[in-house]
């Protein structure tokens, strides 16, 4: 008993409060709608908005780890989505062939689009990370254009004989009974939609446990140091180009791995879908939830993704109304005289349940 009590400190403490706190929501979270699922009492329209949630909330957290912890403002989210999204695809495809669990094919497909995002990320950050604030984000939007061209443009066939890549023509030299994945600009088709819910709070999990883990290790301190002067950490021996690139390709990967879930959640897939508006709309999901705080981008990015939804009474003005809350949600959370009598409120809270000091 005496050992539980000692765990339960440990996890509420200031060090492990935030991480536990986003653990015990994203649980909450899915005990709660799973719970609603079997029992039939959730609605079509909002089980149809778990996979994407899952998926951009996994996004939104590694964006988070950029903007929040290094400091640096990227734009390219989308294309390390797209990229995980269509070779995810195709990597499924390829292995559905050889293995017949359809986990161990969405675990390998989610571990191929992460891998060749982080290849992504890593090629272009090496000769970009250099630059800083605007010029950063103006490259990165550029990538996830050119990322986007190439994909409108690709052509992915599977056969007997392995993978076929062309650009510009299907004449990829398959035999007759080959299949082609991806199909230029008409997109990708999935063969088999193997994502689920279960599989997306897993994978925000894990996302959870890489960040966290990264930010409060060595690492991670060098990292934030690197934010927060980058002259002053250099000056004392810290490798800023190499931990930048560090928290680069992690969020790239996490990306990645995010637009895999997503993308084999449908039954076919449009490279249009991931243009730098998709990236803009990542990037609010992070401000909305604060920089640097994992749990409020989890709630934030939920609330985003439903309330339009919520809001489909309203037919024509829901897009006025959900611009209107989003307007004052920003102005509340920057009014300093709200937040001077939020933090009154929550002294008073603490008056009322003191904490046991142990003797």
């Amino acid at each position: 008993m005496k050992k539980i009590e000692e765990t339960l400190k440990k996890l509420f403490s200031n060090q492990y409060r935030q991480r536990t706190v986003s653990y015990l929501i994203v649980v909450l979270a899915y005990v709660i709608i799973e719970t609603a699922i079997r029992t039939g009492n959730i609605s079509n329209t909002i089980k149809s908005l778990l996979i994407p949630t899952c998926s951009y909330i996994v996004a939104a957290l590694a964006l988070n780890l950029l903007v929040g912890y290094l400091g640096d403002l990227c734009l390219g989210q989308a294309g390390f989505m797209a990229v995980g999204a269509f070779f995810g695809v195709v990597a499924a495809a390829f292995f559905a062939k050889y293995i017949s669990s359809n986990v161990l094919v969405l675990i390998l497909a989610i571990v191929v689009g992460g891998v060749l995002s982080g290849a992504c990320g890593a090629l272009i950050g090496i000769p970009v990370l250099k630059l800083q604030g605007d010029y950063l984000a103006i490259v990165t939007l550029a990538f996830c254009q050119i990322i986007k061209t190439l994909l409108l443009n690709l052509y992915v066939g599977i056969d007997s004989r392995g993978l076929h890549f062309s650009f510009i023509t299907d004449n990829t030299n398959m035999d007759p009974d080959g299949v082609l994945v991806i199909k230029g600009a008409i997109g990708a088709n999935v063969t088999k939609k193997l994502s689920s819910f279960t599989a997306g709070v897993l994978l925000i999990l894990f996302a959870l446990f890489v960040i966290y883990n990264l930010i409060n290790s060595r690492h991670g301190r060098a990292i934030q140091a690197c934010r927060d002067n980058r002259i002053a950490a250099s000056s004392v021996g810290i490798p800023v180009n190499k931990y930048k690139l560090l928290a680069f390709v992690v969020s790239a990967i996490l990306t990645g791995m995010a637009g895999t879930l997503y993308g084999l959640g449908f039954s076919s897939l449009k490279a249009s879908k991931f243009d730098f508006n998709l990236s803009i709309l990542i990037l609010v999901y992070v401000v909305l939830g604060g920089l640097g705080n994992m749990t409020g981008t989890i709630v934030s990015t939920t609330l985003l993704l439903v309330i339009p939804e919520a809001l489909r009474a309203f037919n024509d003005y829901r897009m006025i109304i959900y611009s209107i809350v989003l307007i004052a949600v920003m102005l509340i959370s920057n009014n300093a005289t709200i937040m001077f009598y939020l933090k009154r409120c929550k002294e008073y809270c603490r008056k009322l349940f003191p904490k046991r000091r142990t003797e």
